[in-house]
């Protein structure tokens, strides 16, 4: 079974840096796309980023594109997200999520992603 474990969240003020990290419980992990997902209370969860299983490829929400960064590494099981000029807007409950298929190209739908963590919470504070 694998298990994905969030950490990192945390408040922090409009235009600070926080980093998020995912470790995996799976061998399997550096063949894995990896993504980062976020709901904000009362909203629908909403792709972040997508890193495929070698980082050649990634994907961006164009509400973060240029602030946030998506990166791994295959030897620790683990994947970042560097979250910077943070804003208000921000404010979510943040999923590390995997799906088991090796792609050239990162989905950015949830549906594609079978294993999910149990989030880890961001606030930014204006």
């Amino acid at each position: 079974q694998v298990q994905l474990v969030e950490s990192g969240g945390g408040l922090v003020q409009a235009g600070g840096s926080l980093r998020l990290s995912c470790t995996a419980s799976v061998r399997a992990f550096s063949t894995f796309t990896m993504g980062w997902f976020r709901q904000a209370p009362g909203k629908e969860r909403e792709f972040v980023a997508a890193i495929t299983w070698n980082g050649g490829n990634r994907n961006y929400a164009d509400s973060v594109k240029d602030r946030f960064t998506i990166s791994r590494d295959n030897a620790k099981n683990t994947v970042y997200l560097q979250m910077d000029s943070l804003k208000p807007e921000d404010t979510a409950d943040y999923y590390c999520a995997a799906d088991a298929r090796p792609r050239r190209v990162p989905s950015v739908a949830a549906y594609d992603y079978v294993y999910w963590g149990q989030g880890t919470q961001v606030t930014v504070s204006s």
